[in-house]
């Protein structure tokens, strides 16, 4: 292989480096300060408007400095718990996680990744965090890991397409992208719990999976790992309703440690169990 083709390779692999990392621009030898700059536009042409974007999913709008005055702590969890307590609708609550800002998350992820499929679905899906993809797209779970999971769902005839007990609806506790993928930290799950509970209360599921370790040990508020926990049957209450849950190990793992999907065929065969309870 030539120099030039052994460079033009390690080129391409830091490329994707940087993308999975969460770098989305070129680094200039001047900086630039990025909010001024449509002002700066708008100035040089009196009278003139700029078109507005109109991709599939609106992007989050973040403002300059607004990491500097994100309240810490206690006092992000008290103020999600109050903005998602008053929400009385799946659409109240996607506008105001959308205009949320007290979670350094929110303020770095382009999107808010709310939902995927029909609320109305029995099954109720519970993921980690948004990852790359999921994040550029505004939906959850839309990546390598996104369409294994669709098999798995397809294997016992469910699908995020589709209403009632034929259907799957999907979520995540953390809504928004951790830059460079990395896992949530305990804070910034802890100030996104009363988002999803809420979410979970609004679409009111017969069953939830939980996927992954941090989705099941923190719905079921618990240290233990979702090795032991999963396959196993729990209860998770919201409200007056106290919901079956069966924590599952995450599709992302699962494409790691391709080993381990025997484990997930049986969880998936007890939960169409359980489904076809239900409907009885």
């Amino acid at each position: 292989m030539s120099g030039r083709s052994i460079e033009y390779e390690d080129a391409l692999a830091l490329l994707d480096w940087y993308v999975t990392a969460g770098a989305d621009e070129a680094i200039q030898d001047e900086p630039q300060d990025r909010y001024v700059e449509p002002n700066k536009l708008a100035a040089s042409k009196p009278g003139t408007k700029q078109a507005t974007p109109t991709p599939s999913h609106q992007p989050r709008q973040t403002r300059a400095g607004s990491a500097q005055t994100i309240p810490a702590g206690d006092e992000a969890i008290k103020s999600a718990r109050q903005i998602a307590g008053e929400c009385t609708s799946l659409d109240e609550l996607r506008a105001a996680m959308e205009a949320f800002e007290s979670c350094s998350l929110a303020n770095t992820a382009h999107s808010t990744v709310f939902s995927d499929g029909h609320p109305s679905a029995s099954v109720m899906l519970i993921g980690e965090a948004p990852g790359r993809d999921e994040d550029r797209a505004g939906l959850p779970f839309v990546g390598r890991a996104g369409q294994l999971l669709d098999r798995m769902l397809a294997a016992i005839d469910l699908s995020r397409k589709n209403e009632g007990a034929s259907g799957a609806y999907i979520a995540n506790v953390v809504p928004w992208r951790p830059p460079g993928n990395r896992n949530p930290t305990t804070e910034e799950v802890a100030t996104c719990m009363p988002f999803i509970e809420r979410h979970i209360a609004l679409a009111q599921p017969k069953v939830i999976v939980a996927l992954g370790g941090i989705s099941a040990k923190n719905l079921l508020d618990t240290p233990t790992g979702i090795t032991k926990l999963r396959g196993k049957w729990a209860i998770y209450e919201s409200g007056d309703r106290k919901i079956p849950i069966l924590p599952m190990f995450h599709p992302a793992y699962l494409l790691r440690t391709p080993a381990h999907k025997r484990y997930a065929w049986k969880d998936l065969l007890a939960l169409q169990d359980r489904l076809n309870e239900s409907e009885e």
